[in-house]
Parts: structure tokens; C-alpha cells; sequence
């Protein structure tokens, strides 16, 4: 490779894109195409920059395996900061299949990361924390300078969103930490923003704790949700649809109707809600009549059979109450924002474009519920849309003093 290509790729390892430009803007061959593609993308020109990989990678021939995985690498991370989460994953395994083979460990890591922040947007937290986990094991112990800094950044920023995903509060700042450390080891200035960037999500109200009388409901960070949940209270989690005591609980996410009673009589506890007040809040319905009590009779016995565990649902002359199997609290967690597409707000707060295709692999919901969503929440004035037909996406502005992680979705969570 010649001093000039090997220049280029050293401004871009060092987070120096324009320098990076200086020196093959005028390139067209293979090498020099990928490293503009590179470039353009780290100065944020994505359509551009895919362009380019895509031309560098039909123009690398087959015995440059190495080269064109890369390429196909760098298109993979450019289709993620497009929200283009259809982009075949399967590409990015054989990608890490050719850097393996040839030796490169620090592009397989980063294959796998990749990969691993793909699970991430799609909400499976759990396939996420596993394969993070397997390869956190293997970046341990790396010199914390160059290339070897950057990947350790970028992997202890993902252990930070997994942990706040879960709301486990410390683990979350232990991985800031290491990622503070890490950023500052790059020498990279933009590394080192994102990373205080994501740490706003600790201090930012996550959730409300509703309180019975009007005005008393109060705002709560992270560490405070933890400790909620932590307390030997009956919590009625409205951020993850849950009811819980301790550790045991009981997962509603699947059950609307079921969370949905669960929430009213624990908003009314240690009072009963009246039939009408629940047929009014879960079945909108304004004037009960006989076949909303006979539905009501129906599903207030399976939410009966679901709590067993942690409380009883007790009939009363005017309605139901909720009463806990102990001497123990009612409380009631709701999301900072309370809103039916709540979850496509947050995607969309992270600030890039998304698409309808995307949002809908994100949300484990059809085209056609999140484009119902996106049309309410533009009558709202809340998003808006860029361009038209299959080239259209959507945008919102950032949500503006809320931490978002408690209202992102997980796999098969919208409803």
C-alpha cells in the first residue's frame, strides 16, 4: 500500500477525516475509494459514503477478501447510523469470517460490536447482553491507546445501555467509568463527547412515581426507579409492565388489558376503583352497560389468577381493590412521558432518520401500526417527515429533559 493511502488511514484511525480527504479526494481507485467512503461518513455525509464502500467493494478483486470486508464493515456501521437496521446481518458474519481468517482481531471486534448494537436498536436485550458479554472477555486486559481504545469505548458505552436498559444503576456507572477512561486513552475528542453525552441519562428523570393526590406525583432518575423497585412494596410498573414485590413479578407487557386494570386499582389502593371508573379507563367506555360489567367480571378473574403470588383482587359493594398479600405499600411507576407511542418517540429521539421499516423491526410491530403511530404524532406537530415515497423518514427532536431508556422498547414490546 503507498505512503499516501497508509497517511489517509491513519488521519481516519486518529478521528481526522478531513485531513483523511486532503490526501485521496481525488483517488478512484479501490483503496482510495473506500477511504473517501470512510471519511465522508465520519464528517456525517452517510449517502454519500455508502456510495463509495459500495463502489470500493465491487472494485476489490477476489483474492482481496480482507479489503472488501472491510468495506462491507464500514457500510454495515453507516446503514446502523441511518437507522437501516434491514441491512443483511448475515454480510457483517462473513466479514468477520475474512478478518479471522486473515488474523485481523481488532476488525473482528469491531464486526462484533457492530452486530451486538444492531440487537440493541432491534430491543433484544437479551442477545445483546450475551454476545457483549463473550466479547467484553476478550477486550479485557487490551492497551488502553489507539485502535485498542477506540473498540474498548465503544463496547463499555454499549455495557452502559445495556445496564440502563435492565436499570441496574451501578453496573451502569462502573462501564461509564471504564468508558470515560477508555475515550480519554483514543485521544479522539468526538469519542470523548459521546461518552459525556450518554452519561445525561443517569441524572434525567426516567420515570414518575404517581401519588393518589393531584400535584403529589414527583419525577425520578435512575438510581431512584432502582430503589423503588428494590423496596418490599407492590410496584406497579407502568415502564416495563410489570407487577412486582422484591424479586418476584408478574409480566403484563403481553396482557394490556390485564396492566391496564392492574394500573387503576393501584392508583385508587387502598380505596376501591369503581365499576365504572374501570370500564370508563380500560374499556372506554363512557355509560357502562351489561356487557361491559360481564367483560369487566371476566377479566378482573384472569387479573386475579395472575397476581395470586403478590396480591388478591377483591370485590367490594362498588367496585374492586387491590390488596397486597402483606403489610406492604402500593406504588405506582409511570413512564416520564405517557403517551400510546411513547416507544417511537424515544427511537426517534435519538436524532437520526428513521424509516418506517425500521421503526417497525424495532417495535416488533407491521408497516402499518408504526405509519398510524407517525401520522397521529405528526398532527401533533411531534415528528416530521423527510422526503417522500421509499427514500421518506422520519425525525423528532430530542426529548428535551427525560432520560428516553425507560421508554425504548424490547423485542415484541409495542402495543
Amino acid at each position: 500500500m503507498d505512503a499516501t493511502i497508509t497517511a489517509a488511514g491513519r488521519a481516519l484511525r486518529a478521528g481526522d477525516p478531513l485531513g483523511a480527504l486532503q490526501r485521496v479526494a481525488l483517488r478512484g481507485d479501490p483503496p482510495g475509494l473506500a477511504l473517501r467512503g470512510i471519511a465522508m461518513a465520519q464528517l456525517g455525509e452517510l449517502k454519500r459514503a455508502r456510495e463509495l464502500l459500495r463502489q470500493a467493494a465491487r472494485a476489490f478483486g477476489p483474492r482481496e477478501a480482507v479489503a472488501r470486508a472491510r468495506c462491507l464493515t464500514a457500510e454495515a456501521e453507516v446503514a446502523l447510523a441511518t437507522r437501516d437496521l434491514a441491512w443483511p446481518a448475515r454480510a457483517l458474519g462473513d466479514a468477520a469470517r475474512a478478518f479471522a481468517a486473515h488474523g485481523d482481531r481488532e476488525n473482528a471486534a469491531h464486526v462484533r460490536l457492530l452486530l451486538v448494537r444492531r440487537l440493541l436498536l432491534l430491543g433484544r436485550v437479551d442477545e445483546a447482553e450475551g454476545a457483549h458479554a463473550a466479547l467484553a472477555a476478550e477486550l479485557d486486559g487490551a492497551p488502553a491507546t489507539g485502535p485498542a481504545a477506540r473498540l474498548a469505548t465503544v463496547a463499555s458505552l454499549i455495557a452502559f445501555e445495556i445496564a440502563l436498559r435492565r436499570g441496574r444503576v451501578e453496573p451502569a456507572r462502573a462501564a461509564l467509568a471504564r468508558a470515560r477512561a477508555a475515550a480519554a486513552g483514543s485521544g479522539i475528542a468526538a469519542l470523548r463527547a459521546e461518552v459525556e453525552h450518554a452519561a445525561r441519562a443517569l441524572v434525567l428523570p426516567a420515570a414518575r412515581l404517581v401519588a393518589r393526590a393531584p400535584g403529589e406525583t414527583r419525577t425520578l432518575n435512575l438510581a431512584q426507579v432502582e430503589e423503588v423497585l428494590a423496596s418490599l412494596d407492590l410496584i406497579v410498573d407502568g415502564c416495563r409492565h410489570t407487577v412486582r414485590r422484591a424479586h418476584r413479578q408478574v409480566e403484563l407487557a403481553r396482557r394490556p388489558i390485564l396492566f391496564a386494570l392492574a394500573r387503576v386499582l393501584s392508583e385508587a389502593w387502598p380505596e376501591e376503583a369503581t365499576r365504572e371508573l374501570l370500564i370508563e379507563r380500560v374499556f372506554a367506555g363512557r355509560r357502562a352497560n351489561e356487557s361491559h360489567r360481564a367483560r369487566l367480571r371476566v377479566e378482573i378473574g384472569r387479573l386475579r389468577r395472575e397476581l395470586r403470588p403478590l396480591a388478591d383482587v377483591q370485590a367490594t359493594p362498588g367496585g374492586f381493590a387491590l390488596r397486597p398479600r402483606g403489610p406492604e405499600a402500593v406504588r405506582v411507576l409511570a413512564p416520564p412521558i405517557e403517551s400510546p407511542d411513547a416507544a417511537v418517540l424515544a427511537l426517534l429521539a435519538d436524532g437520526e432518520a428513521w424509516s418506517t421499516s425500521s421503526l417497525a423491526l424495532a417495535l416488533g410491530a407491521s408497516q402499518r401500526t408504526v405509519q398510524r403511530a407517525l401520522a397521529l404524532l405528526e398532527a401533533a406537530s411531534q415528528v416530521r417527515a423527510l422526503d417522500r415515497g421509499r427514500s421518506q423518514r422520519w425525525i423528532a427532536p430530542p426529548l428535551a429533559g427525560f432520560a428516553t431508556t425507560l421508554l425504548l422498547p424490547v423485542a415484541g414490546g409495542f402495543a
